[in-house]
């Protein structure tokens, strides 16, 4: 055979069109498993897979294989294009079912002085009018419309940045979630936050950075679970919950519901409403969360706790203004407890069985003393959240408010 440059350089040109193609193709279909939450064994078969076959298709194109081989070649590469082009069209159904909230959007209308915003107000001028030093906030998603409600009556108006959480000066009104909330106060980054009571690990943080939390209760509000609209089921017992996230329950049929397996969805640790689970199961062991992949790098992927996604067979839960209020939606429903809905009128009385105290939590002064007056306006506003105007503004929320002594 007598050597051909023009053949030879044909058949790289060849060779590196199959490998660009079939190796664009197979890295997309890697990726997207990933995104899309893949286990990771089939992961791991999807990429010998996707090396096999951009071997064989390098081989191919040089003429290296067969015909008989070559069409094998081609079957397989429609067949993964075939499930690409599938598995994209589940992933797209997937994104169509909505999560429970978008939390940036939420925030943005309830920003104090912000046009429009959905931050209640006083009917009559603030008791208390604060001027500089102003105490930095900071707190859980949940209270932002409670917190931005108390700024909006008390703090000079101004635009108060929701994103930029500075660790200096004075008069920052944040909202990073209970997590990062607590992490800043307890870092000295933050004056005040508003939140759940913290978890186990919060105060052991705190003990070990020498700073002892003080917790104020301002009101008290409901942990609420929930279901897609059109599951049947319309209410559960503490112990069927107990029973379903110790994964004792596994099938909607077992508490009344269609033979469809029960999806429980939990909250990342350390937020409020997961450290509220906790203490719900008590000494029953809590379940693995479900999961989900993402690109990290790419080096690999990080796993995390999975967000509600609003399945038929979903199970989630909240505080109640959170779910009811700031992420209302049709497609998901209330549970009621022991037969009790919660309702501003049963967290009242106490009907409802998972009813619980919220607070404004501070820490302390951290390395240099804060100027006297700035102790007297965060004391100020402590005694004046607790005072009528205060109290008022969270029921004009949706909470309910503290009973006082």
């Amino acid at each position: 055979m007598k050597f051909s440059l023009k053949a030879l350089l044909c058949a790289i040109v060849k060779m590196a069109a199959a490998a660009i193609f079939c190796g664009g193709l197979f890295l997309f279909v890697i990726l997207y498993a990933s995104l899309t939450g893949w286990p990771p064994y089939l992961q791991y078969a999807l990429q010998c897979a996707a090396g096999i076959l951009l071997i064989a298709a390098v081989l191919a194109a040089g003429g290296f294989l067969s015909a008989r081989a070559g069409r094998w070649l081609r079957n397989g590469v429609l067949a993964a294009l075939a499930l690409c082009l599938c598995y994209c069209g589940w992933g797209a159904y997937q994104a169509s079912i909505p999560t429970l909230d978008d939390r940036s959007l939420l925030l943005e209308q309830y920003e104090p002085f912000g046009k429009d915003s959905l931050a209640v107000r006083l009917e009559e001028p603030s008791t208390l009018q604060l001027e500089s030093p102003l105490p930095c906030l900071d707190g859980a998603t949940a209270l932002y419309p409670v917190y931005a409600a108390f700024v909006q009556a008390v703090y000079p108006e101004a635009e108060y940045a929701l994103y930029t959480p500075s660790a200096s000066g004075y008069g920052r009104v944040a909202c990073t979630g209970t997590v990062d909330a607590y992490q800043r106060l307890i870092e000295g980054r933050t004056d005040l936050i508003f939140a759940a009571g913290p978890s186990q690990a919060q105060l052991d943080d705190a003990a070990a950075a020498g700073r002892e939390l003080h917790l104020t209760p301002i009101g008290r509000e409901a942990f609420v679970f929930f279901v897609n609209s059109r599951n049947p089921v319309t209410g559960l017992t503490v112990e069927q919950i107990r029973g379903i996230y110790s994964g004792q329950i596994t099938n909607w049929k077992e508490v009344g519901g269609k033979n469809e397996s029960i999806r429980p969805f939990q909250r990342m640790e350390n937020s409020g409403s997961q450290t509220a689970l906790r203490r719900l199961m008590a000494d029953t062991p809590l379940m693995e969360p479900e999961q989900e992949d993402r690109v990290a790098d790419m080096g690999g992927i990080i796993r995390q706790v999975a967000r509600y996604r609003n399945y038929r067979n979903a199970l989630g839960f909240s505080f109640r203004f959170y779910a009811a209020e700031m992420a209302a939606d049709d497609s998901i429903r209330l549970l009621a407890l022991n037969g009790v809905e919660p309702a501003p009128e049963t967290i009242r009385d106490g009907s409802y069985p998972l009813t619980s105290e919220f607070y404004a939590v501070t820490a302390g002064a951290v390395g240099k003393p804060a100027p006297q007056e700035y102790q007297r306006n965060l004391s100020a506003f402590l005694d004046w959240i607790l005072s009528p105007q205060g109290q008022e503004l969270i029921e004009k929320t949706g909470y309910t408010a503290i009973e006082q002594p």
